[in-house]
């Protein structure tokens, strides 16, 4: 989002004053104390919403109708309808950077969980059901308190991590299509009040908060090298679109059944994502059934004319935008251009009924014209709710589960719990709380920092910050130092922070920031024993230096990890936690600056020699793989000896349409199987995993397909499927994957239709493949 200007007189910030302090009651429509509004239809809540909707569209004025085509839509005191903001955000908690939330007073404070990037890294769809859950929950005790003017929440960010560099990638779940793809299905249920295995919200049904999938489609530039978003043309190929970018959105959709999209501000093959209407109204609403409202990001509907300049006039950019199936404006382009638009004729106002039909539907179903709030479903939510006990373990839980192991050598990790030993905890990093919680989040129930945490289990802390920034451009390497030498064990706490990345600010590089990297090395130099080495960031950072050098025993990964992240962190490196996430990203070398940010291609090219994106298409050096991942346990792993299934045959009479050829082979396309014949294809994939250490552990597993030899843009690797185990020392499980080949074997073509290709691969766990034959 783009923060406007805000600008405040002492008279206007006198009277919010007073609205923030006095106002306890929700604000809702269809008082039924108020005798007029028995005359309402809308009102009326036996009526199905269309027809509400439809009665109370019909009585607005034009006026009024274009005054709620922005995000803070005004009230209609004539009908009883209060004001409502449509701009509020919970991307890892509910928080106050919008404008529809306040939190003061009663309720001054949410659960903190950690920045998105690091609770993907627990590869725990019901930890992110549950996280999703507490949201929803305290989305709405904020609502019944009287301190929210909106319930629509702008979250998940589920655009695919695929430049390390790029600022925002810390909001998602990372690089893959398949597990952001499944996180966005996770939180949205939470969110929304739908069951874990959804079905319980009905199309249509009574949302305890509304979720939204941001910000479609292939957005993840924000500034780079004098390229920003505002202006940004992604030339993304059909391929691409099919098995990369479209995916998380097509789930959020379909199976998360979400109530809002936001269009991103960048074009797609030259047209503005918020104008295009094969995109926002056949995809979305067509083919996937999308039931819900569309919002451009704050001021995309303006830079459509002023930056980009694909409209030729301000008027023409109103058009575009509501036309192509966009509802609402982050802004007030459409307020100050809508009626000129009408009046020269250029836009029907049947296209505004349209908007404002799909704007009033979602405001009905989240309660808000259905009488007084405390008398309906989720009415009984209180400020007791928010920061709860509960909320707050899981808080913890989420950092904890997150934090991932990328070293350890001579098993340095665990530290001894002994009193008696001396710590150095030295780095910008290490006394840091803000930075623990990302970007987008409101003030935490509590906070701590790292050094903080490790108070509790050592008493003599010696602490040095080592640079008095991130930034680090003047470190004190020699206080550093001479602190390191007189402790047992240190613990270096670097990385980066928002100033390095965040929203409208892409990194220029991969290190460690300033002189960061000096600080480690003479650290870790100088130490009596090999150090233990903490990176807190949301992108991933080029360490090489530090995995290949001896004097740096451990590495750990924390992400930004939320108001519970230096209690998680003391945890996992005193062994009261053992660690088990898993990276959600490639982590690469330097070297990788190289590729422009700018080049939205997924595949490489031999030719040219660009190397590809992500773990599944990259060709070059890396530091760690995604999905990488170590821990005070062992695993092992083996495919269950009564998976028979081998061989998928999709060469039955039955399916009408002849196998096509290819300069690689034979191949079907998965749209003339038809999903029936993919259904009875469905086979079942037993793993075993053992943990063959001497700690219980929280373990994923994380189930690919590969190829050793990839034809016509496949994968080299996908990742089909993940579960999360705890096991005690000693103990195996089996768990049981489902897998349909027409998704879990298929890939992209150029056209962007998906294809199965006759050949080998191999269904690979750790290091443990299966082979697997497709014979067309």
């Amino acid at each position: 989002m783009k923060l406007p200007a805000l600008i405040l007189t002492p008279l206007i910030f006198f009277s919010t004053l007073i609205f923030l302090t006095e106002s306890t009651q929700p604000p809702y429509s269809c008082d039924s104390s108020n005798p007029s509004t028995e005359s309402f239809l809308f009102c009326k809540t036996t009526l199905p919403i269309n027809q509400r909707v439809h009665d109370l569209v019909s009585r607005l004025t034009l006026d009024e109708k274009i005054s709620q085509l922005v995000n803070s839509a005004p009230p209609i005191p004539r009908l009883g309808i209060p004001s409502y903001e449509w701009w509020s955000e919970a991307l890892h908690g509910v928080a106050d950077v919008g404008k529809g939330i306040r939190l003061y007073s009663t309720i001054n404070s949410a659960t903190s969980f950690p920045q998105v990037i690091l609770t993907a890294a627990s590869f725990n769809e019901h930890l992110w059901y549950r996280i999703g859950q507490v949201i929803g929950i305290e989305a709405r005790a904020v609502y019944n308190a009287g301190q929210a003017t909106g319930m629509t929440f702008w979250a998940p960010n589920i655009n695919i991590f695929r430049d390390p560099r790029w600022g925002r990638g810390q909001e998602t779940p990372g690089e893959d299509p398949l597990m952001t793809a499944k996180y966005s299905v996770a939180y949205v249920r939470g969110v929304q009040g739908d069951s874990y295995e959804g079905g319980k919200l009905k199309v249509g049904g009574h949302l305890q908060a509304s979720a939204c999938c941001k910000h479609f489609t292939a957005y993840d530039l924000d500034n780079w090298n004098n390229v920003t978003r505002f202006g940004f043309n992604a030339k993304v190929t059909q391929q691409d679109l099919a098995d990369t970018y479209q995916p998380p959105f097509k789930s959020c959709v379909e199976q998360g059944k979400a109530s809002g999209i936001m269009c991103a501000y960048n074009q797609v093959n030259g047209v503005p994502s918020c104008a295009d209407r094969n995109l926002l109204t056949k995809t979305a609403r067509g083919q996937w059934g999308f039931h819900g409202y569309i919002t451009s990001d704050c001021d995309a509907v303006g830079i459509i004319y002023d930056v980009q300049g694909y409209a030729k006039h301000p008027e023409d950019a109103v058009v575009d935008v509501l036309k192509a199936g966009m509802d609402v404006n982050c802004g007030t382009y459409l307020q100050n251009h809508t009626k000129n638009a009408v009046q020269q004729k250029k836009l029907p106002v049947s296209y505004i009924d349209k908007a404002l039909h799909n704007l009033f539907s979602i405001r009905m179903r989240l309660g808000l014209f259905d009488g007084n709030p405390t008398k309906l479903p989720f009415g009984n939510i209180g400020p007791e709710q928010v920061c709860s006990k509960q909320h707050q373990a899981l808080a913890l839980e989420a950092a904890e589960d997150g934090i991932v192991l990328l070293k350890n050598e001579g098993k340095l990790l665990p530290l001894p719990k002994s009193k008696g030993i001396s710590l150095a905890v030295i780095g910008p990093n290490a006394n840091a709380s803000e930075t623990l919680l990302g970007n987008y989040h409101g003030p935490p129930c509590k906070l701590i920092s790292p050094l903080q945490g490790l108070l509790g289990y050592a008493k003599k802390i010696v602490y040095h910050p080592g640079c008095d920034t991130v930034k680090c451009p003047n470190p004190t390497i020699d206080q550093a130092v001479r602190v390191a030498q007189q402790a047992d064990y240190v613990v270096l706490i670097v990385g980066l922070d928002q100033g390095e990345e965040r929203e409208a600010h892409d990194r220029d590089h991969l290190n460690l920031p300033g002189k960061q990297q000096q600080l480690v090395s003479s650290v870790a130099k100088a130490a009596k024993k090999p150090v233990i080495l903490v990176i807190l960031s949301g992108g991933p950072v080029d360490i090489s230096a530090a995995k290949y050098n001896p004097k740096i025993g451990s590495i750990l990964w924390a992400g930004y990890p939320g108001e519970a992240g230096g209690f998680a962190l003391a945890e996992v490196i005193f062994g009261d936690h053992n660690p088990g996430g898993r990276l959600p990203v490639t982590w690469y070398t330097q070297d990788y600056i190289k590729t422009p940010m700018t080049d939205m291609r997924m595949r490489p090219d031999k030719r040219s020699g660009y190397p590809g994106r992500t773990y599944r298409f990259y060709t070059g050096k890396r530091v760690f793989d995604f999905g990488y991942g170590l821990s005070y346990s062992n695993y092992a792993y083996n495919f269950v000896s009564s998976v028979t299934h081998n061989k998928v045959y999709l060469n039955e009479s039955s399916v009408g349409l002849a196998a096509k050829n290819s300069d690689s082979g034979r191949y079907r396309l998965v749209s003339d199987l038809g999903e029936e014949f993919c259904e009875k294809k469905l086979f079942k994939v037993t793993v075993g995993a053992k943990n063959e250490g001497e700690m219980a552990g929280k373990h994923p597993v994380l189930l690919f397909v590969s190829r050793k030899n990839p034809t016509n843009g496949s994968p080299m690797k996908q990742l089909v499927g993940f579960k999360s185990v705890i096991l005690s020392a000693g103990e195996k499980a089996e768990l049981e994957f489902m897998l349909n080949p027409c998704e879990h074997l298929s890939h992209a073509n150029e056209d962007g239709l998906m294809v199965l290709e006759e050949g080998s691969r191999f269904l690979v766990v750790g290091d443990v493949g299966y082979p697997i034959d497709i014979i067309v």
